[in-house]
């Protein structure tokens, strides 16, 4: 019986999650399965595929061909059945999708309604959060991330950017007084992000050149939705994104500072998604509805 398939599968696992036991424990093998699995195939191919050392693991230049071929095919054989099994190419099912609390409550959310409408036999897994999530091991099908792209083997749909903006109520200004250069702020409550990802600093433009300024406060917190509560209730400043500011500018409930020193720091922003050619129907539906609604709602800033 022909395995190669099987083989196939196994190597593709071990080259997304970079582990051969992480590979074998979502596959139900034990690692020295997966280990003569990978054996196996590269002594039937005559070539060696990866590269292994104590610490991780690189693909060979033959190696990366492979997995590229591996994972175009195994999405087609997954598009083909899910296809006869649907009764054709239908949009349907379930997807899981993540994105950032503040952003996908903004711009995300208010689509979803339309979106069922026209595709009312797809299921979406939302989950709000700030934390960044592995595709590969997490089975996410779309991941909206808000910041600069890591390498990967993800592809992506840009869907804009947004600039950063700092921010304070009428009220701790009328308490604290307003800071007129950067340098005030080390004398203000500022309120920042507990990621391990992030550094507390501001890039704020003095005399000419970039400094990034080291800021403390007395939150810490894992969302912008948080901060930018805490920012309206008086407790400190916050710097975040234009998009999640500008509805309580607005209002009057936050005034924005220090606009002659911003660097025009901007964050782009993407929808990332596994696979290219053979994405099954659902998810593609979801790019092709959501990501030109999410790109109107950021130019109407």
């Amino acid at each position: 019986m022909d395995n190669r398939a099987g083989e196939m599968l196994v190597f593709v696992r071990v080259v997304e999650t970079g582990s051969f036991s992480e590979a074998a424990r979502l596959m139900l093998m034990t690692p020295s399965t997966v280990s003569k699995l990978i054996a196996r195939l590269e002594a039937r191919l005559g070539v060696r595929l990866i590269e292994r050392s104590t610490r991780r693991l690189a693909l060979t230049v033959e190696g990366q061909f492979y997995f590229e071929r591996s994972q175009a095919l195994l999405a087609s054989l997954d598009q083909t059945e899910q296809q006869i099994a649907q009764g054709g190419a239908e949009a349907e099912g379930v997807i899981r999708v993540t994105s950032s609390v503040t952003f996908g409550a903004a711009a995300l959310e208010p689509i979803l309604p339309a979106f069922f409408e026209a595709f009312p036999r797809i299921v979406v897994d939302l989950s709000l959060s700030d934390e960044v999530v592995d595709l590969y091991l997490d089975r996410t099908d779309v991941a909206i991330r808000v910041g600069k792209l890591a390498d990967s083997n993800l592809m992506a749909r840009r869907i804009g950017e947004t600039r950063r903006r700092i921010v304070a109520s009428p009220a701790y200004l009328a308490r604290h007084g307003t800071p007129k250069t950067p340098e005030d702020l080390v004398h203000h409550n500022c309120l920042g992000f507990n990621f391990r990802r992030t550094m507390p600093v501001w890039p704020m433009r003095e005399g000419g050149r970039i400094v990034e300024r080291m800021l403390s406060g007395s939150l810490l917190a894992n969302n912008a939705e948080t901060l930018r509560r805490m920012a309206i209730a008086g407790v400190g400043i916050v710097r975040a994104a234009d998009y999640h500011l500008r509805q309580p500018i607005a209002r009057g409930e936050l005034v924005e500072l220090l606009a002659d020193s911003d660097i025009g720091a901007t964050d782009e922003i993407h929808a990332l998604f596994r696979g290219a050619q053979f994405l099954p129907a659902r998810v593609r539906a979801f790019l092709d509805f959501t990501v030109p609604r999410m790109q109107q709602f950021l130019a109407e800033g």
